[in-house]
């Protein structure tokens, strides 16, 4: 189609709106229009449209992973990707014998798109116009059932506006597709599947089956399609037409002026890895055959839908851009991961079920998206948290092969839980492929720790602490121990060889061996960990932590140690209060970061930058984002000031400061997630009006691809979960901690009111708050849940459940 030029956008609340058609933004707005319900995720790529340079549709099944080899620079690599799986959407139409609708001879007259959150569709209308003048309204619904994992179905609306004559329909199951919706891996084999069988079965349903080339999953997936003119149904003949990776099947429908014809095309997609009983073929079909009409599938979608947002909607009065996007990220992490995760084995990774960036692996980001899962969705949390606990034995095996003690997982995860983490680089800036040394970020196993233990906090949940979390707990805290070092000398514990969050440091200038040594935002971790471990065995009865201790391999030596540890980490702190990133790092050399502005224009992946001039980022203070902020993000003021007491560190706001600014000045923001904390720690600070311009980068990271071409590839969960505890743990002022929730907000400005709710322990918290006062009700979840005991204005308030209580500030 010959596209329109101007791109325009809106936001209603509950919707996102655009209003033409802009080729250069399409692939981002497929990932940002992609519609998903935790089994599997659907960009929100034009149905009328295989892959293009401008066009890239993907179907992203949880969990569901392949490996393949590549030979790169004469070494053979090994890549597992998370599976771009046959493009059930394709459809078509031409009339009068002219050309495809899909045509690059058809004109765009006109086109608008809504993704509307409140329901999860996907609305695009259009009208085009043939080279023969025919001109044609086309009005599309798209949903991807929350209540039926396995069913994705479009309603397609055809109007001829200007003619009458015959309608040639096509319906189409692409299984041509590969996964090359990453530009930089396009250099890689990308070929995972293999036609097993297709056709058309006896009550019409077309139908497609692939294998995965290495994992052998099988992945089938069926349509039924069912044509109305007016009301009425009509069976119109169906040719079958094969391919050998593509099956379709075409229909002749008479159209009239100004009569529209509707299709309704249902599809089911199961796998052979599915907790299913017979084929996933048979699946498909039977459950194509017998699915509901669109009208009914619309219906339970929007009550499904529904229940999500009573549990989880964020109201904010007097900020429509706000309350637009925070809605829209919730929206995007209940599709990345849902009810229907429970039972499946699969983790969440940094771009959801929407993208091909990062291979679908799953990393550390889960530490910010997973506070929302606890409090707003904890049974999705848990099975998130299982997808960890799966893999305990091969972090074992992990840790054992690489020198140390516990579970040590892995940087990049996928399918099994070993490490994914590819031994080099392609830096896009220079096109060479360079050693890639970030799989010495232990920290991912400290978060795994750290998100189990926040598990337990808010949601209380005993059974899961006594069967998953403890283990997890307690192996990563063998593992944490192994890492420290004991040095006469001093009379402390020092790490080497770890990498922090930074990524961009990955050794001293000139030294023959990779990681860091004392790299604080680990060795504080270090600490945490050992601290809570204990906290774990006293919160066990005594036949639940001898039986842990035993599976996970951990003796009275070993807790002796641990104490010692805690007591005695390094951690490096200059007389200004200045906590080092890393034993070294106030040696770097200073960078001009004027001058590399004003070369670069976009400086956040400096390290690309530097290496591409043959420079190093290792050899600058200089970060992606800054580790020793982190902390300030994770730990309340007095645990991080226990935390550090082995460093004799007397934390006040006045370090605090000192860190911000020192670490801010020296931070590129090559992470998202670097201005989630940077907002975080800045309005600790009270420094509102900065907080307000970091908060805004991160609701416009994704929504206007902030990051210049990164969520095309996929959104960002992370900055999404971050954005999310930014408006309820900052501004609301919601911390919630073991025995009580603090309430002390501090809302923006332009905020009126906000409006939310959360699950803590069983109970349902219902919460307005504004400047002046808070108001809150509970509302028991299980029969025994306690009240909850409130901090507002430093004075402890009992909540009784179903009662208001109100407080001026």
């Amino acid at each position: 189609m010959r596209p329109l030029e101007i791109k325009t956008e809106k936001l209603t609340g509950w919707d996102v709106v655009y209003k033409s058609f802009d080729p250069a933004g399409e692939k981002l707005r497929e990932s940002l229009c992609t519609l998903g319900n935790g089994y599997l995720g659907l960009r929100g790529a034009a149905s009328g449209k295989s892959h293009s340079e401008d066009h890239y549709p993907g179907t992203y099944i949880a969990g569901l992973f392949n490996t393949l080899p590549t030979m790169v620079a004469g070494k053979k690599i090994f890549n597992e990707d998370l599976v771009n799986c046959p493009n059930p959407l394709l459809f078509s139409f031409r009339a009068n014998k002219k050309k495809w609708t899909d045509s690059d001879e058809t004109e765009l007259l006109s086109h608008s798109q809504k993704l509307d959150l409140k329901v999860g569709l996907l609305l695009t209308t259009q009208r085009v116009k043939d080279r023969s003048g025919n001109i044609t309204v086309i009005r599309e619904k798209r949903i991807v059932s929350m209540k039926h994992p396995h069913l994705v179905c479009l309603q397609y609306d055809i109007t001829p506006k200007n003619y009458s004559g015959e309608l040639l329909i096509r319906s189409s199951i692409d299984g041509t597709v590969e996964n090359s919706g990453v530009p930089r891996y396009r250099s890689l084999n990308s070929k995972h599947l293999l036609p097993i069988s297709s056709g058309l079965s006896q009550h019409g349903i077309l139908h497609l089956t692939m294998k995965t080339n290495q994992s052998g999953i099988e992945i089938s997936t069926a349509s039924k399609i069912k044509i109305f003119r007016g009301q009425r149904l009509t069976k119109p003949r169906v040719r079958l037409v094969k391919e050998k990776k593509k099956t379709s099947c075409e229909l002749r429908v008479p159209a009239k002026k100004n009569e529209t014809i509707r299709v309704e095309k249902t599809c089911a997609i199961f796998t052979s890895k599915d907790n299913i009983s017979g084929s996933a073929k048979a699946n498909a079909i039977k459950t194509a055959l017998k699915a509901p009409s669109f009208s009914i599938l619309e219906k339970s979608q929007k009550e499904t839908w529904s229940k999500l947002w009573e549990k989880c909607d964020i109201k904010i009065q007097g900020d429509l851009f706000a309350q637009t996007v925070i809605r829209f990220h919730i929206f995007h992490l209940i599709q990345s991961a849902s009810k229907n995760n429970i039972g499946i084995d699969a983790g969440l990774g940094p771009r959801g079920l929407h993208g091909e960036a990062y291979r679908g692996h799953i990393f550390w980001d889960e530490i910010f998206f997973l506070p929302f899962f606890n409090s707003h969705l904890p049974e999705t949390a848990e099975a998130l948290l299982l997808y960890r606990y799966n893999r305990l034995g091969e972090a074992r095996k992990y840790a054992r092969k690489s020198g140390y003690h516990g579970a040590m997982f892995p940087w990049q995860s996928g399918s099994s839980g070993k490490e994914e983490t590819q031994s080099i680089h392609l830096n896009p800036m220079s096109g060479k492929w360079g050693p890639d040394l970030s799989r010495n970020q232990r920290h991912v196993s400290f978060a795994i720790a750290y998100n189990a233990w926040q598990h337990w906090v808010i949601t209380g949940n005993r059974k899961f602490l006594a069967s998953c979390g403890a283990e997890i707990i307690l192996s990563i805290a063998k593992f944490s121990a192994s890492l420290s070092v004991y040095d006469k000398t001093d009379g402390k514990y020092h790490t080497e060889g770890l990498m922090g969050p930074d990524e961009f440091h990955e050794k001293l200038p000139s030294s023959g061996s990779a990681g860091l040594r004392d790299n604080s935002y680990s060795n504080v971790f270090i600490v945490w960990t050992l601290l809570r471990a204990f906290d774990v065995l006293n919160l066990l009865s005594t036949e639940q932590s001898q039986k842990i201790k035993k599976k996970a391999g951990i003796s009275a030596a070993d807790l002796k140690k641990w104490s010692d540890i805690s007591q005695k980490m390094n951690v490096t702190i200059n007389p200004r209060g200045i906590i080092s990133q890393f034993d070294g790092y106030f040696g770097l050399k200073e960078l001009n970061w004027k001058a590399y502005r004003k070369k670069y224009g976009n400086i956040h992946r400096l390290d690309r930058i530097l290496k591409s001039e043959g420079k190093s980022p290792d050899d600058y203070k200089v970060a992606k984002q800054a580790d020793v902020l982190m902390l300030f993000y994770l730990f309340p003021a007095d645990e991080l000031h226990q935390l550090l007491s082995g460093s004799v560190c007397n934390f006040n706001k006045k370090l605090l400061r000192e860190n911000y600014t020192y670490y801010e000045t020296r931070t590129s923001h090559g992470s998202t997630l670097s201005k989630v904390v940077h907002c975080y720690v800045s309005h600790l600070l009270g420094m509102d009006k900065t907080s307000i311009n970091w908060f805004t980068n991160v609701l416009e990271a994704d929504i206007h691809d902030a990051k210049n071409g990164t969520t095309l590839e996929g959104i960002h969960t992370g900055i999404m979960g971050g954005s999310i505890d930014l408006a309820l743990r900052a501004f609301a002022g919601v911390v919630i901690e073991k025995d009580q929730i603090t309430v002390q907000p501090r809302l923006p400005a332009a905020w009126k009111q906000m409006d939310f709710c959360f699950q803590v322990r069983d109970v349902l918290v219902n919460m307005k708050v504004s400047n002046k006062s808070v108001r809150i009700t509970t509302e028991k979840q299980k029969p025994g849940a306690k009240e909850l005991v409130f901090i507002i204005k430093n004075k402890e308030i009992t909540v009784p459940h179903k009662k208001r209580v109100s407080v001026k500030l």
